[in-house]
């Protein structure tokens, strides 16, 4: 039982840092509703509300991994 609960320990610490990772790439990204000009040096915000898009698939999928690495290592601490 130990040799399980340690392999769900390793995978859901991996799935939470991939997950992280994930989301680190999601908050560094330029929203769809800005743009920048670069022959006056300056942003310009459209807020169309049919078209603005919060989160992309990125972020959604980061999130899930950090959800089930959270929960792979609770259930390791139960299987230990």
């Amino acid at each position: 039982m130990v040799a399980v609960g340690n392999a769900l320990r390793l995978l859901g610490s991996a799935l939470g840092a991939l997950g992280g990772a994930l989301v680190f790439v999601e908050f560094f990204q330029m929203p769809n509703y800005v743009e920048y000009n670069a022959e006056f040096q300056d942003y310009r915000i459209d807020t169309n509300q049919t078209e603005v898009r919060e989160h992309t698939w990125i972020g959604r999928v980061g999130g899930f991994c950090i959800a089930l690495g959270f929960s792979l290592l609770f259930v390791a601490t139960l299987v230990e």
